[in-house]
């Protein structure tokens, strides 16, 4: 299977130190997932603020009632404007997931840039086209959602 590139941007109306505090907290990530998909992270003990060669390992639901194990290793960190992971071990043949902030005057730019490989193949493409690459647009979605929920999106839009 060819690689796959997806980027999602944000503009969220908060400080770059809050939003880099809230995206680097590994527990936030479950907040922003979909509930259905039961995500929750496995080594809590050893997870705290973000450093290269961290490893963080979950287990989530991300398709009906088949639960997937996945570990990913933060490859790099360069306060306050970016962070990637890497998956270790999981679904994907490849996952990496960079994380870029922008600073503006009235708020921060995300962007989420994901480029990832199926296994398996002609398979892996089929999968990728009816399924994967709709269900990562759907989490994404559901992320940008509860994003502007926790940060008061509408509110600060309104004031």
């Amino acid at each position: 299977m060819t690689e796959q590139r997806l980027i999602y941007t944000q503009k969220i109306p908060a400080g770059r130190d809050e939003v880099w505090d809230f995206f680097t907290n590994p527990e936030n990530l479950v907040r922003i997932t979909p509930e259905e998909m039961h995500m929750r992270i496995l080594n809590k003990g050893d997870v705290g603020a973000l450093y290269p060669g961290m490893t963080i390992s979950y287990k989530l639901y991300p398709f009906f009632d088949f639960p997937v194990r996945w570990s990913t290793e933060i490859k790099s960190v360069d306060r306050p404007h970016e962070f990637s992971d890497e998956q270790k071990s999981g679904p994907y043949e490849f996952w990496r997931h960079r994380h870029l902030f922008r600073e503006l005057p009235d708020g921060v730019e995300m962007t989420d840039i994901i480029e990832y490989k199926i296994p398996f193949g002609f398979f892996g493409e089929m999968l990728d086209q009816l399924l994967i690459h709709n269900r990562l647009d759907y989490v994404f979605t559901y992320r940008r959602k509860k994003i502007d929920e926790i940060f008061g999106f509408a509110q600060r839009a309104a004031s």
